[in-house]
């Protein structure tokens, strides 16, 4: 536990520092002003005049139905749904195939409608497509929407027109699925973002002892290499951890809907670790402050491709492989959605691995004096030898 002098040092002063506050409190502006801007957003595509949604939203979940009166066909939400009207056989086997989410089989004949009887409307959804939620509720509304009308109807036909006066008051509850993957993608890049706002930290707490010429006093200090590493790179987790605090704290106070947020809160700072290792790494090999930022550069987008990818084809398709990114986890948590244990292990089997891969590395790194001090070998060469091979 020597490592937790560099922590405490580092992490003091951070805290300490004008520098850092300065960007702390801008950093939580542009949050405020993100929820501000989001909340306009949703608002516009809530209301009847405002925008609409995205094309690549529309017809967003397909469904064959087998509807030869067309009542239930007509009435079914076009704008969500791609309505294809087909026999029974084709539905069914255009499901069993997988090329659809869902079959609505209607009677041949549906007189009962005309007669105020029940009729059996039977709905076959595609479990394996997470988008067979919007079906259901598609249905379901569209059925009670029709039965609603009959009833109404009934009523009419019963009681004398002159003396009972109908009217239909359309109400809307809850949102459509489309908004809500909206939510939910903004709400968890959101709460990721501070993972990458504070890889400043990291390159100056180790490029920095290069081009302040601090190393050697450094590495001097009764403390082995790997505790100087963790040491350095736990304080800049605990600052993020801070940072994850405050911003869950805010967008629960500006109404986001964030159930579980323990769980999500502690899924997101583990997977601070290995982000914090990975630009260790880049840290550790570079030679000043230029080269590090380029490096970092290209490395984020690896790491954002990483969480986003996976996350957005859990959400058209649900994969075991989506659930290797934490994103997709903490999606799934802060929505109430049961997972299972196996599905919580994938992801964080992936950090565990990732952390302890990008710390050996930058640990290696680091006791080199010919990279901590000079003069550097290549990537290339020193790749090669890390990995055992000898040129």
């Amino acid at each position: 536990m020597r490592f937790w002098t560099i922590t405490k040092w580092e992490f003091k002063n951070t805290l300490k520092s004008r520098k850092f506050l300065m960007i702390f409190f801008l950093q939580i502006s542009v949050l405020v002003l993100m929820i501000m801007f989001f909340n306009l957003f949703m608002a516009n595509i809530e209301s009847e005049k405002g925008v609409t949604l995205s094309p690549s939203l529309t017809g967003f979940a397909t469904i064959d139905v087998s509807d030869n009166s067309g009542v239930f066909a007509k009435q079914l939400n076009h704008e969500v749904l791609d309505v294809r009207l087909l026999s029974y056989n084709e539905s069914m086997s255009n499901l069993i195939n997988g090329k659809v989410t869902a079959a609505l089989i209607v009677p041949e004949s549906p007189t009962g409608i005309d007669k105020y009887q029940a009729i059996n409307i039977n709905l076959f959804l595609d479990y394996a497509d997470p988008k067979r939620s919007v079906v259901s509720e598609e249905v379901n509304s569209t059925v009670k929407a029709i039965s609603s009308a009959i009833s109404n109807q009934w009523i009419d036909s019963v009681v004398p027109k002159n003396t009972v006066e109908s009217t239909v008051k359309e109400e809307k509850t809850g949102e459509s699925l489309p908004l809500k993957l909206i939510k939910r993608m903004m709400v968890v890049i959101l709460l990721f973002l501070p993972l990458f706002l504070f890889g400043n930290m990291v390159i100056d707490s180790i490029v920095g002892e290069k081009e302040r010429k601090t190393g050697e006093i450094l590495v001097a200090m009764p403390l082995s290499h790997a505790e100087i590493i963790i040491g350095k790179n736990f304080a800049v987790v605990l600052t993020i951890a801070l940072q994850v605090a405050l911003w869950m704290i805010i967008l629960l106070g500006a109404g986001f809907d964030i159930k579980n947020p323990i769980s999500v809160y502690v899924i997101i700072v583990l997977t601070a670790i290995p982000i914090i290792g990975v630009t260790s790494i880049v840290a550790s090999y570079s030679k000043n402050y230029k080269e590090a930022g380029i490096g970092l550069s290209f490395i984020y987008i690896i790491i954002v491709g990483f969480l986003i990818v996976p996350a957005l084809a859990f959400l058209s398709k649900n994969t075991a492989g989506s659930n290797i990114s934490p994103m997709t986890l903490v999606m799934r948590i802060f929505s109430g959605e049961n997972i299972p244990i196996t599905d919580y292990m994938v992801s964080i089997v992936s950090i565990v691995v990732i952390s302890l891969i990008s710390y050996w590395i930058s640990i290696k790194l680091f006791k080199r004096d010919d990279i901590t001090f000079g003069p550097r070998p290549g990537i290339i060469k020193f790749t090669l030898k890390l990995i055992g091979i000898k040129i």
